[in-house]
């Protein structure tokens, strides 16, 4: 990793403030409000949040995870989110160092950030971000990794893939598999990384999700029938095939070269 030496610690206090704005983001794009105004505001009373009670992860901490003036429980999310998303920024730099790819794959990862919580609440992953986010990939892929043409395929394979399962069970069962929000949300996961990163994220997100659901099977914590949201996993996925998924994918591979 090269650059300044004050570059990763600027990176991680960005990381921060952006994972604050994307608090909000989490919190009002379900519920069809306005990312950018009011201001910050305590989600039971709806009393206004003063700068220094917003800053990220201290501002939780200096109010003890509650509303200065109900009193009222402010969700762990928050300080999660913050730190989440400034570690992240953090690794980018140290994975990607100062090429210019540093840009898409750190809005792409923020977009993940926001549809796992999104989805992990609400069972919702929302056009609002996935279809913009398949358009920015596409255009990211003009210039950067993987290219258009690998992006374009990316796009039919993420969507497809994911129909063709849905569709499959579907017929199977007799009961919908899952929404259209995951087949858009692979769509953009191919938009940025190619039909590579799609088979990437596909996996991991299968092999995460089943472990996780069969934990919550054993501790009967859901049932076989019960809607687990894979949107959170894919985004796992996704986060994992942005940094490593081209060294994962020819490391698979090599075992057919041999």
């Amino acid at each position: 990793m090269t650059g300044p030496a004050w570059a990763p610690l600027f990176l991680t206090l960005l990381g921060l403030c952006v994972g604050s704005f994307l608090n909000v983001v989490i919190y009002r794009v379900p519920r069809q409000l306005s990312i950018v105004w009011p201001g910050s505001f305590c989600p039971v009373c709806r009393a206004p949040i003063s700068w220094y009670d917003n800053l990220p992860v201290v501002g939780w901490m200096l109010v003890g995870g509650r509303c200065r003036v109900c009193r009222a429980r402010i969700s762990a999310r928050y300080p999660v989110v913050e730190a989440l998303t400034g570690g992240l920024f953090l690794l980018h730099l140290i994975v990607f160092g100062w090429d210019p790819t540093l840009v898409p794959r750190i809005l792409f990862a923020c977009a993940m950030v926001a549809l796992f919580a999104i989805d992990l609440e609400h069972k919702l992953l929302p056009n609002a971000i996935t279809l913009p986010g398949i358009a920015a990939g596409l255009a990211f892929s003009l210039v950067f990794p993987p290219g258009i043409v690998d992006a374009a395929i990316g796009v039919v394979a993420g969507y497809g893939s994911l129909w063709l399962v849905a569709t499959a069970w579907e017929l199977f069962a007799k009961k919908e598999a899952m929404g259209g929000g995951d087949l858009k949300m692979l769509a953009m996961v191919g938009a940025f990384l190619g039909w590579q990163g799609v088979v990437i994220t596909f996996f991991v997100g299968f092999v995460v999700g089943g472990v996780f659901s069969g934990m919550l099977l054993a501790a009967r914590k859901v049932r076989l029938a019960s809607q687990i949201p894979f949107g959170t996993f894919l985004a796992i996925g996704a986060v994992v095939a942005s940094f490593w998924g081209l060294q994962m994918l020819n490391w698979y591979l090599s075992f057919y070269r041999m």
